[in-house]
């Protein structure tokens, strides 16, 4: 992984869940019964149904809140504040990753298809809080979500950041080929690779990655 092709970056841009946390910390667990139960209440359904409905809604959307704001007219206030009102005690401080994204030459934004208040809680668990110049969730969005086009445009025209001087790092490989397509150089961060021509670089350790970035 050769450091010089990140030489020319200036603006790190960082997605929340699964990247700055590991999978192991089983997070969205909690959010997906959630997120199903929300649904069961507000549609009338069983939870076979709410279930089945929050995965299509999450691949044809994007976010399953992204589906019923355009499948039933939900309003995303308090569905945000409900299903991310979870148990974050599985999260600790990460030094080493603090460490590596600290040493990181310009600046660091996060970017989650969540708010950001509960971005904030993530962030604060970690030992992270001050770490990042911007935390963008889905409002400042106006909750278009990631993989779709209308959400990197809104945030980054919101950040200033100028794509070919960026790099982006996501669990999710979908929602790296619009950003790859607008130049930035794109990183999955995952247990497994996916190789694809959208993704330039792939790490299960992201702390390593970006210490690697900044040695010598």
């Amino acid at each position: 992984m050769p450091a010089q092709d990140f030489r020319h970056v200036t603006t790190w841009v960082f997605d929340l869940d699964k990247t700055l946390y590991p999978p192991e910390a089983r997070l969205f667990d909690q959010i997906e019964v959630k997120m199903t139960d929300w649904v069961m209440r507000r549609l009338g359904v069983d939870r076979d149904r709410a279930d089945q409905l929050r995965q299509q809604y999450w691949a044809l959307y994007g976010t399953t809140l992204a589906g019923l704001m355009h499948e039933h007219d939900v309003q995303p206030g308090d569905y945000l504040a409900e299903v991310h009102d979870i148990d974050f005690s599985a999260l600790a401080p990460d030094p080493a990753l603090i460490s590596a994204l600290q040493a990181l030459p310009g600046r660091r934004i996060v970017f989650t298809n969540a708010d950001a208040v509960y971005a904030g809680r993530v962030l604060a668990a970690r030992g992270m809080t001050g770490l990042f110049d911007a935390v963008y969730g889905v409002e400042h969005a106006q909750f278009h979500p990631k993989p779709r086009r209308e959400a990197f445009e809104t945030i980054f025209a919101a950040d200033g950041l100028l794509p070919a001087k960026a790099a982006m790092f996501e669990d999710d490989a979908r929602n790296l080929e619009v950003p790859h397509a607008m130049g930035l150089r794109t990183v999955h961060v995952a247990p497994d690779p996916q190789p694809a021509p959208h993704i330039d670089h792939h790490t299960a350790d992201l702390a390593g990655f970006l210490s690697r970035l900044t040695q010598g």
